[in-house]
């Protein structure tokens, strides 16, 4: 089997990843502008994770962070806000994010709309592999608990937010997606709320055989830093393998793939399989009867529609109330206007804004 040929079969999960994996940076059309929308204000900060200290792969655990804060938030100082932190995807960071779905624009319209007044928090987990999947890992560092504890508590100490988890959102697209679906499970004491857009990876899909040159081209590397030499695919078999199958007897890497010496690892698929959302959901199921409300989007010529489709299914077959749309496009054609239009004012309505 050739090296494309595995790439192929490494399945929608990852495959549908981006839309173009030649690139990192998307173009996405913008919604029109709206008139009359005030500006928000974009703040870029340096955030340190104690949770990601110490990770084999040398990610830094000083995290670029950008605040969006509401046109209000200067000119009302004893105000506070709901806060919801937005994930973004695979192989790209938070500057490309925000130029994927058009902030500020996009949140300068859905106030504008009608959408009351939050603060948005975008975090970037871009790694040496490109994207961390919002993982708890010894190899590529414990990003989930970034998210959950280090990001938010640094939020609400350094800005006039609604520190109660009934005033907090987690959303995200593609990766992001899945990091919400993961994050939101496991840590509902924090969030209030959660929006999936597009989620990526809730479940996971065989990797068939591949041939000893796919394997050898991984091998190879020296460092994690040299994954930048390989494809696309390859680097997302990688930060896959870095999150979920961690092994810290296995240097330079340290990771576990799901084949070694030319034999599938079913082992290591299992253990992949053990951080997919479908297989995960039946564990948490407690946790996500306590948000105020769950949403699913997802374009109608996305790979990803299915397994999306799955997980409102299965949140209805224990009775966990959600929303589920499935709208026309693609991975990334509708995401700014989603942003502006659904996830903004689905906040709007599902958060607690205080007094």
């Amino acid at each position: 089997m050739s090296v494309n040929r595995v790439l192929a079969t490494f399945g929608t999960a990852l495959a549908m990843l981006s839309i173009d994996p030649a690139s990192a940076q998307v173009k996405t059309p913008a919604p029109p502008p709206v008139a009359g929308a005030r500006p928000v204000t974009i703040e870029r900060i340096t955030v340190h994770s104690p949770a990601i200290e110490g990770n084999l792969e040398g990610e830094s655990p000083d995290r670029a962070v950008l605040v969006v804060l509401p046109p209000s938030y200067r000119a009302d100082p004893k105000r506070r806000y709901p806060v919801v932190y937005a994930l973004h995807g695979y192989s790209i960071g938070v500057e490309q994010w925000i130029g994927e779905i058009h902030v500020p624009q996009t949140i300068e319209g859905a106030f504008a709309k009608g959408a009351r007044e939050m603060i948005v928090v975008l975090p970037d987990s871009k790694t040496a592999h490109n994207g961390s999947f919002y993982s708890s890992s010894v190899t590529v560092g414990d990003f989930e608990t970034f998210v959950a504890r280090d990001l938010v508590g640094y939020v609400d100490g350094h800005y006039r937010t609604i520190a109660d988890r009934r005033s907090r959102g987690l959303a995200g697209h593609s990766m992001g997606g899945y990091g919400t679906a993961r994050i939101g499970m496991k840590h509902a004491d924090v969030f209030g709320a959660l929006y999936m857009m597009s989620p990526c990876c809730l479940s996971t899909r065989a990797l068939g055989t591949p041939d000893a040159a796919t394997e050898t081209a991984i091998r190879a590397l020296r460092s994690p830093a040299e994954s930048a030499t390989l494809s696309w695919g390859l680097r997302a078999q990688l930060a896959t393998a870095a999150a979920w199958s961690p092994n810290p007897k296995a240097p330079p890497l340290y990771l576990d793939l799901p084949i070694k010496d030319g034999v599938p690892q079913p082992d290591v698929m299992a253990r992949w399989a053990a951080n997919a959302p479908l297989a995960m959901l039946d564990q948490y199921v407690g946790n996500m009867r306590r948000y105020a409300a769950i949403g699913i989007d997802v374009g109608d010529r996305d790979g990803l529609k299915d397994d999306a489709g799955k997980l409102h299914a299965a949140l209805d077959s224990y009775r966990i109330a959600n929303s589920f749309e499935v709208y026309p496009g693609d991975h990334t054609s509708g995401v700014a206007g989603r942003v502006q239009d659904k996830m903004m004012p689905f906040f709007s309505r599902a958060l607690a804004f205080g007094k």
